[in-house]
C-alpha cells in the first residue's frame, strides 16, 4: 500500500511586534472624569517573533507558546473563536530585554496573537488583540503602528498620535527589573502631588504632535523624564542631563517604570557622535546602543 499523504502538511506561520524604549510620557490622564496612568510609548525597531509550524505526528496535540503570558493568550484566544489548532509546535525569538520598559511581555503577546491570525487563517481584528491583552497585564501599545496617548490600565487609545514625528536614539540599560504593579501606588501618590506639572508636560507633548515637531516632543520628554525622576530614579540621568547640550541631543527619555535612560535626536547621529557618545556612556559604566524610534 501506498504511504499515505500526512494530513497536516507541514507549514510555520509566523507573527511579529515591535517593542519600545520605555515612553515619551508617563503621567497623568483625565478620561471620562476619572484619572488613570497614560502613556505615549516610544516604538522602537526591535522585535519579538513568533513560529507555529505544523506537521507533529497525527494525534499530538499542539504545544502552546513557551512563556505564561503568550501560552494563556493563545488559550484565550482559541476559546473566543472556538477553534483548535492543528498539531504542531511553537518556537519564540525576541529582540526584547525583559523587565528593563521594553514592553517585552505585550510584544510576545501581541506577536503570539498575530501568529494565530495567520495560522487559522482569520481576518486580523484589534479588538480582538486588545481583550485578550486587558484579561492578562497592563499593557502598552505596541499593537498600533503609530503613536498614541494610550491609558495602560484601562486597554484604551485615548488619542491616536500618527507616525510622522520620529527619532534616532542612544540610550543604555541599567542593571535590574522593575515590578510595574510594585510602584504603581508610589505613582500615583506622585503624580497627585505634581499633577499641574504633568498637565504642562502633556499639553506640551500634544502640542508638538499636532504640529509634526519631533524636537518639541522630544522637550516635552525630557520633562516627563525629569519628573520620572523624582519618584523613580535612575543613575545616570542627571549626568545624561547635564550633557544633552554638549551631544546637541533634542531630549531625553527614559523607561519611566523600566530601566532605561537616553537621548532622543531628530536627525541621525554621525559615525563621529556615535563615538563620542558610546564613550561618555562608557566612563558611566555602560555599553550604548543605537535604534531608531517612532514607526519606519
Amino acid at each position: 500500500m501506498p504511504p499515505q499523504p500526512h494530513p497536516y502538511p507541514p507549514r510555520t506561520f509566523s507573527g511579529t511586534c515591535h517593542g519600545t524604549l520605555g515612553e515619551l510620557y508617563q503621567g497623568p490622564v483625565t478620561h471620562g472624569g476619572e484619572r488613570h496612568i497614560g502613556l505615549v510609548s516610544l516604538p522602537v525597531d526591535r522585535h519579538s517573533w513568533h513560529h507555529f509550524t505544523t506537521g507533529a505526528k497525527p494525534g499530538k496535540a499542539p504545544s502552546l507558546p513557551p512563556g505564561e503570558k503568550a501560552a494563556r493568550a493563545v488559550r484565550l484566544f482559541l476559546e473566543r473563536y472556538g477553534h483548535t489548532l492543528p498539531p504542531g509546535s511553537w518556537d519564540h525569538h525576541s529582540e526584547l530585554d525583559v523587565g528593563v520598559g521594553m514592553a517585552s511581555s505585550t510584544a510576545d503577546v501581541v506577536s503570539a496573537l498575530r501568529c494565530l491570525f495567520q495560522a487559522l487563517a482569520l481576518p486580523y481584528d484589534q479588538g480582538a488583540v486588545v481583550d485578550t491583552l486587558a484579561a492578562i497585564e497592563r499593557a502598552d501599545s505596541v499593537f498600533l503602528d503609530e503613536f498614541a496617548l494610550y491609558l495602560s490600565a484601562r486597554h484604551r487609545v485615548v488619542r491616536r498620535l500618527g507616525t510622522s514625528v520620529r527619532f534616532h536614539t542612544a540610550y543604555v540599560r541599567e542593571p535590574g527589573t522593575v515590578d510595574t504593579e510594585a510602584v504603581t501606588g508610589a505613582l500615583l501618590t506622585h503624580y497627585r502631588r505634581r499633577s499641574t506639572e504633568y498637565g504642562r508636560c502633556l499639553d506640551s507633548m500634544l502640542k508638538g504632535f499636532s504640529a509634526h515637531d519631533p524636537r518639541a516632543v522630544a522637550r516635552a520628554a525630557t520633562s516627563s523624564a525629569a519628573l520620572g525622576q523624582e519618584v523613580l530614579p535612575k543613575a545616570v540621568f542627571e549626568a545624561v542631563l547635564d550633557a544633552r547640550h554638549e551631544f546637541a541631543a533634542d531630549g531625553v527619555f527614559v523607561a519611566h517604570t523600566g530601566r532605561l535612560a537616553g537621548y532622543l535626536f531628530a536627525d541621525r547621529p554621525g559615525p563621529r557622535l556615535k563615538g563620542e557618545l558610546s564613550a561618555f556612556f562608557r566612563t558611566l559604566g555602560h555599553q550604548c546602543s543605537f535604534a531608531q524610534g517612532g514607526c519606519w
